[in-house]
C-alpha cells in the first residue's frame, strides 16, 4: 500500500500540495486527475522519495520512503511525462537493462526482464537503437519499458499515451491490462481518460494541493469538467 498522510511541499512561496491524505491499496488502478498546477506530477514524485517533503510523509508497504528511498524505487516503477529526464543510457537495450543491473540481478535474468519488456512496448529488435534517434513516440515506450523491467509491486506513469500511435497506445494499454490482472498497483496521471476509464477502479481528483474528488470512474464522470479533465463519453 502507497499511504501519504498529511503531506505538505511547497516551491519557494508556493504550496504545491497542502496536507494531502491519500492510500492506494495494493493491486488497485487508480487514475490521478486535475487541473495543470493541481499538484499531481509533485505528489506522485513524492511515491519514490524524487521529492522530499517539507513535512508529512510517504510510506510505501510501511516503509517510510524518505528514510528508505532504495526500497521504494524498487517497489515503484516511474514513468515521467518527458521520457528524456529518465534515460541514463545511449541506447534502448542498455537503458532498459540500467534498473535491473542496479538490482545485482544475473545476466540471464536481466535479459529476460529486457527482452519482455521490449516486446511490451513493440520495441523487439531494437535493443541496439540509439535512444536519440527514435521520434517522441518510441522513447515514451523506452521509458516505459525501463520501469517495466523492474518487475514493480506498483506502476507509476505521468500522461503515459500522450505521442502515442494507435498501435503502441494500444499495446502499452494490453501490457497495464496484464499487470493490473497480475495484482500490480497502478497509477496514471492523465489529462484524457479514454481507453483508461474503464480499466481503472478508482478516479481520484487534485486541486490546489488537496483531494478534491475521490470515486469510482463512473461516478467521477460528471465532475471532470470541474477539474479540467476531458470527459471520455465526447
Amino acid at each position: 500500500m502507497i499511504e501519504v498522510r498529511d503531506l505538505v511541499y511547497r516551491y519557494g512561496d508556493a504550496t504545491a500540495l497542502d496536507g494531502l491524505s491519500l492510500s492506494i491499496p495494493d493491486g488497485q488502478y487508480c487514475l490521478l486527475v486535475g487541473p495543470n498546477g493541481g499538484g499531481k506530477t509533485t505528489l506522485v514524485r513524492q511515491f519514490n522519495a524524487l521529492l522530499t517533503p517539507d513535512s508529512g510523509s510517504v510510506r510505501v508497504d510501511g516503509t517510510d520512503v524518505t528514510a528508505d528511498p532504495v526500497t521504494a524505487r524498487t517497489r515503484i516503477g516511474m514513468v515521467f511525462q518527458h521520457p528524456r529526464d529518465q534515460f541514463v543510457a545511449a541506447t534502448v537495450g542498455a537503458d532498459v537493462a540500467f534498473g535491473p543491473e542496479n538490482l545485482g540481478l544475473d545476466r540471464g535474468e536481466i535479459d529476460r526482464r529486457v527482452a519482455s519488456a521490449l516486446a511490451a512496448v513493440d520495441l523487439d529488435g531494437r535493443a541496439d537503437a540509439r535512444i536519440d534517434a527514435l521520434s517522441g513516440g518510441e522513447q515514451a515506450r523506452v521509458a516505459i519499458a525501463g520501469a517495466l523491467a523492474m518487475e514493480p509491486d506498483y506502476l507509476v506513469l505521468d500522461e503515459p499515451l500522450v505521442g502515442l500511435d494507435w498501435p503502441a497506445r494500444q499495446s502499452v494499454l494490453a501490457q497495464l491490462d496484464a499487470l493490473a490482472a497480475d495484482d500490480t498497483g497502478i497509477v496514471v496521471v492523465t489529462h484524457d481518460l479514454r481507453d483508461l476509464h474503464e480499466r481503472a477502479d478508482r478516479v481520484v481528483g487534485l486541486s490546489d494541493g488537496r483531494v478534491v474528488l475521490d470515486e469510482s470512474p463512473a461516478a467521477a464522470l460528471d465532475a471532470l469538467s470541474d477539474l479540467g479533465v476531458r470527459d471520455p463519453r465526447c
